[in-house]
């Protein structure tokens, strides 16, 4: 099955579906009955994304398109990059990210629609040696649209590749992330958070592949359901054989605020070396009612304590983001949407 295809050619058969043990959980192939037409170019005035305040480097992927960012060898770099789709129609858009050795980036992503779209973007890294990004992605889609983001990250010697993202959901949506580690002094860490209400569906997909020797991995996602949400995470971390030395460690929590909202998790460990440290942990539950009962003693409204508790259980997510003024605005995000 081929997303891209599929939209290239309008074949909806070609869309992933339940039959695919990848995409079980989020089902494309049953949801979308005919392919819409290409989306039209847009030239009307965009607003302001979520995090135009920080660079002045912007590039911006409007139904679709391609682009490429290429940070010289040495060089300290912020780009923005937002991928946004207006209209109903069906589009796919693809970046190349290059960083040069020894060179860093800041990468602020962002997924906005305003409808009910089919939209797919793919986006390839490259890191030098002693390369180093942070890639911080934002996901705000439209509750109708139908949204998949399919990254592939491959790391150098001694490269590091830190990423968060923060998701709101969609009608379908799909963050996807691959990763190719070298070992040899290369770290990663992939983080998440998604926050999903009424009838919401976000799924976070990961894998990393250990190759060589001696790498990091280190992996913290939380979600927060509510109302007939479904959240979705797959986590899998392969060791090849020789890969010795890999420390790789996953975890994945989850809060399931209403009876009818849902969270799907699958976090695996394929270990074909023997001298590794690999761990992985996976909790769903409810919010902690001794710590709700002790913040009503306190007189705080149960609703006010709802959010406070829900805010400090993501806010471990949000605290390990480096750069400070994109960590403030994702912090403001998941307020507002938890307290709301």
């Amino acid at each position: 099955m081929n997303l891209s295809a599929a939209i290239r050619e309008r074949n909806a058969a070609e869309l992933p579906g339940k039959r695919d043990e990848d995409w079980r959980w989020t089902d494309l192939r049953g949801l979308v009955r005919e392919v819409p037409a290409p989306s039209e170019p847009f030239g009307g005035v965009l607003p302001h994304g979520p995090f135009d305040a920080l660079a002045a480097d912007r590039r911006i992927l409007t139904n679709g398109g391609a682009g490429g960012i290429d940070i010289p060898p040495a060089a300290d770099a912020m780009v923005v990059l937002r991928f946004v789709a207006r209209g109903a129609g069906a589009h796919a858009a693809s970046a190349t990210v290059r960083v040069g050795e020894g060179a860093s980036l800041t990468l602020l992503e962002t997924y906005e629609s305003d409808g009910g779209s089919l939209a797919q973007a793919s986006i390839q890294f490259e890191l030098a040696p002693g390369a180093a990004v942070e890639r911080i992605v934002l996901a705000n889609d439209h509750e109708d649209a139908v949204s998949v983001s399919q990254a592939e990250v491959s790391l150098a010697p001694d490269a590091s590749f830190a990423q968060t993202v923060v998701a709101s959901g969609a009608r379908r949506q799909r963050l996807e992330t691959h990763v190719l580690h070298p070992g040899a002094g290369g770290a990663l860490r992939l983080d998440g958070i998604y926050l999903l209400a009424g009838k919401r569906h976000s799924d976070q997909t990961t894998v990393v592949t250990h190759a060589g020797t001696g790498g990091l991995t280190a992996q913290l996602t939380k979600g927060v359901v509510r109302d007939q949400a479904r959240g979705v995470f797959q986590g899998r971390i392969v060791v090849e054989e020789g890969a010795d030395r890999t420390d790789a460690k996953m975890g994945h929590h989850a809060l399931i605020l209403s009876d009818r909202a849902e969270v799907d998790a699958k976090p695996e460990l394929e270990i074909y070396a023997d001298d590794v440290a690999c761990a992985h942990g996976n909790t769903v539950g409810a919010l902690d009612e001794d710590a709700l009962f002790y913040a009503r003693q306190r007189g705080i409204p149960e609703d006010a304590a709802r959010a406070m508790l829900t805010e400090a259980f993501v806010g471990e997510v949000v605290d390990r983001i480096g750069h400070e003024g994109a960590r403030e605005i994702v912090r403001a995000w998941v307020a507002e949407r938890l307290r709301g």
